[in-house]
């Protein structure tokens, strides 16, 4: 039963852990279409504004009257690739101003609720002239890039769309004494890249639905499976306290049971019947027995009753008289030979209103517990205080103690600490449980403090 408990357990573990990697699994496909979907819509609006007439305008500008001009005097000789370049990039930053006043208007006409920072970088600038080319840019690596937008770093940003340019320019060619109209091919590759600073938070923030959703139904998933198995274990708990109390019941009516047996068939024996002594010496077997079983089945249906189904008789009692009583009876009705029990109950006499019946009965329990579960040389120490408005009894021994694991349940019905398989200490698991509900009835509490092999001490509060 055990093993199959232990495998139910592992396996519904495994379950959650597989669902819990099918969840995390759609979510991170969730979350790829989400930001594919994000950027592509970024991407389509950029490329809208970036198509704007004026912008466009601005680049033709840039690439088809300063960059022609500057490969005109580089045929010319009248100044280097560098200086090409240099010239280049210094008009671009003429225009960028302008450029980036009617880019930043557009972004917000599109109202996209978010910044997107845009760059157009340089690829290259070749002139073309069969069967040879002429890199103009780039010369070396690492030069710099952006014709027009805004600085940021490269590695967090994103390519949109590829641009490339192809031109046929003329000029006029003065090599030497001689002037000729000379034309040549050009072709300048550019790109436009963006970048969403926030991207990740705005991508989750279209998730939070599903996220939050996935939160709540894993959540839920496991607080069922926390019932279920913590229901489980009760239930389990159940079925063997019900099984242990069988045993421990059936055990307790076998020997009341046998004795009747024996004493009904010695009845009919002649030999017995003749004999007046015999006759009631087995008729008072008969009695005592038939009065055990009573008894018996008076406990488990007495000292069945919650808290709420007691009714109590109160009446107002001197505590000195009150435990006086009680522990004198008590030494008289145990017959251990090595009991000692030490009377330390508050001196000035204190008025309580109790049942003293029932509460006699709770306290009984506690005090037959200790010397049950005692040593050979059994003390109890009974000792009551004051303590803010409550009357404290506190009740100890130096007996076997009990472990941590009984005392979370040892109030409960029909448990017995212990191996309750083992009859050599009679008991239904019934005493502890009522005394908790005696004193609950009262408006009271109960607890424990044990050491294993050193003792107990049950400590009641009652409210004056």
């Amino acid at each position: 039963m055990k093993s199959k408990f232990s495998l139910l357990i592992a396996i519904s573990a495994l379950a959650l852990l597989a669902l819990c990697a099918i969840q995390a699994y759609l979510i991170s496909n969730t979350y790829e279409l989400k930001k594919t979907a994000f950027f592509n819509e970024t991407s389509n609006a950029v490329s809208e504004i970036a198509n704007d007439r004026e912008l466009d305008s601005l680049y033709d500008a840039l690439i088809e009257v300063d960059l022609e001009d500057h490969l005109a005097d580089y045929f010319n000789e009248s100044i280097t690739k560098r200086q090409v370049v240099e010239r280049f990039y210094r008009n671009a930053d003429t225009y960028n101003e302008q450029y980036m006043q009617r880019y930043e208007a557009l972004q917000l006409q599109k109202e996209l609720g978010y910044e997107v920072a845009y760059r157009q970088n340089l690829l290259s600038i070749v002139i073309i002239d069969y069967p040879h080319t002429d890199t103009i840019f780039p010369i070396k690596d690492n030069e710099r890039e952006r014709i027009f937008g805004q600085k940021f770093k490269t590695g967090i940003s994103r390519s949109i769309n590829y641009a490339r340019t192809f031109d046929t320019n003329e000029f006029i060619d003065r090599r030497g004494d001689s002037i000729s109209i000379s034309s040549y091919d050009f072709e300048v590759r550019t790109t436009q890249e963006i970048q969403v600073p926030n991207w990740k938070s705005l991508v989750l923030r279209r998730m939070w639905v599903l996220i939050v959703g996935s939160i709540i139904l894993f959540l839920f998933v496991i607080g069922l499976l926390y019932y279920s198995i913590k229901n489980l274990i009760t239930q389990k708990k159940i079925a063997e306290v019900k099984t242990d109390f069988i045993n421990n019941v059936t055990h307790e009516l076998k020997t009341p049971l046998a004795t009747l047996g024996i004493a009904t068939k010695s009845l009919r024996n002649e030999a017995i019947k003749s004999n007046p002594d015999a006759f009631n010496n087995t008729l008072g077997i008969v009695e005592r027995q038939n009065s055990r079983l009573q008894k018996l089945i008076d406990q488990v249906l007495t000292n069945s009753l919650s808290a709420e189904e007691l009714q109590l008789n109160k009446e107002q009692v001197s505590d000195n008289v009150f435990f006086k009583n009680l522990l004198s009876d008590f030494e008289i009705a145990t017959q251990h030979a090595h009991l000692t029990v030490l009377n330390k109950v508050y001196s000035p006499e204190v008025l309580l209103r109790i049942d003293r019946f029932h509460l006699t009965t709770a306290l009984l329990n506690v005090l037959e517990n200790a010397v049950k579960y005692g040593k050979d040389q059994v003390t109890v120490t009974v000792t009551t205080r004051l303590v803010n408005r409550n009357y404290c009894i506190e009740i100890s021994d130096n007996g076997t103690g009990i472990s941590p694991a009984d005392q979370k349940a040892i109030f409960d019905k029909f448990y017995r600490a212990g191996n309750s398989n083992v009859h050599n200490v009679k008991g239904l698991g019934l005493g502890l449980y009522f005394t908790h509900q005696i004193i609950t009835a009262h408006g009271g509490t109960i607890s424990l403090k044990s050491i294993e092999n050193e003792g107990s001490t049950f400590t009641i509060k009652l409210p004056l």
